[in-house]
């Protein structure tokens, strides 16, 4: 069985760490996030792999490189001139797919939940499809699955407004797909697959099995989601701290995530703070609750509309979280 990493987004809304790279390409803890997602699939059993890439995709390509040395098949697939969507990116992907039964995942997620069982399932069920799902305890801020009887029959609000007393459930970027779902999407262009496959098919009464998962799963879709999930897993250590870092004797860092390259001057106090590659904190600086980048990636009219916008102080830009 073979696998699709979704990996082509912008990453607008974790702007501007993903102004040089791709979202799933961001260090996460030392490594790029898509190689969890890639090592993750080898320990389930799937070792081929297919990537899509749109948004810097040297990035990907670069982050992937120690998966292939460690066996895993990986082959890219590039979406020009414009970005497909996860319907039109499956589209893009059937030849390298094949026509066997496929796993799609998305590129920016950590997490351990069994995929095999999903799959056993799966196949149990006779589904063209399988959502791996989970429950929303927290009530963050996902849409809400609608199941009934193991098969998912809708989408529903934001799990803020869910009032019956129950724990929503939620999807996890992880679906098994029968060849079949191609019958549905586009042929060709841009598509999502929600509303191009899996809402006519339960409108047809087809059977879009819900697997609701066990186990630890993350996902880092904005700054914030990332500062806290990163503190979240450092295992009690006091900051992340990546390559040829230089931080003076007499500057405070705590609970810091710092890429590579990174000088932190004399005087300055870091509290919460997420810096990129090859960034100067100038002595007696302070920052809390932050992410900081080198000014000269940012041009003002480049930043997404769903970005958290920032402010420039000499050579850095910052962005202030938790607004």
């Amino acid at each position: 069985m073979k696998a699709m990493i979704l990996a082509a987004g912008h990453g607008s809304r974790l702007h501007p760490l993903t102004i040089d790279r791709t979202k799933p390409a961001i260090p996460f803890l030392g490594r790029p996030l898509v190689g969890y997602v890639a090592e993750y699939l080898k320990g389930q059993g799937i070792d081929e792999v297919v990537v899509n890439l749109h948004h810097q995709p040297d990035s990907v390509r670069k982050a992937l490189q120690r998966e292939t040395d460690l066996g895993i098949k990986i082959e890219f697939i590039d979406e020009t001139p414009e970005i497909l969507g996860t319907g039109g990116a499956i589209v893009n992907a059937r030849k390298l797919l094949g026509n066997e039964t496929f796993v799609v995942i998305n590129g920016k997620i950590i997490t351990d939940i069994n995929l095999m069982t999903a799959f056993r399932a799966h196949r149990e069920s006779g589904a063209i499809a399988t959502m791996v799902l989970r429950h929303n305890e927290s009530r963050e801020n996902f849409s809400e699955v609608i199941v009934r009887d193991d098969r998912v029959f809708g989408f529903g609000n934001s799990p803020h407004s869910f009032e019956n007393g129950s724990t929503p459930l939620m999807f996890t970027g992880i679906q098994i797909l029968e060849p079949e779902v191609f019958r549905y999407l586009p042929e060709s262009g841009a598509s999502e697959i929600i509303p191009s496959f899996y809402k006519p098919a339960i409108a047809q009464n087809r059977n879009i099995h819900a697997h609701v998962a066990a186990g630890r799963w993350f996902e880092l879709s904005t700054l914030e989601r990332y500062l806290e999930i990163s503190l979240a897993m450092m295992a009690g250590e006091k900051n992340s701290v990546g390559v040829n870092c230089n931080i003076s004797r007499d500057a405070s860092v705590n609970n810091s995530i710092l890429w590579n390259s990174v000088i932190v001057e004399a005087g300055a106090r870091l509290n919460r703070v997420v810096v990129g590659d090859g960034v100067q904190i100038p002595a007696d600086s302070r920052y809390e609750n932050s992410v900081i980048v080198r000014a000269d990636l940012v041009r003002e009219t480049d930043i997404p509309e769903k970005a958290t916008r920032g402010r420039f102080e000499d050579a850095n830009y910052i962005v202030s979280l938790f607004q």
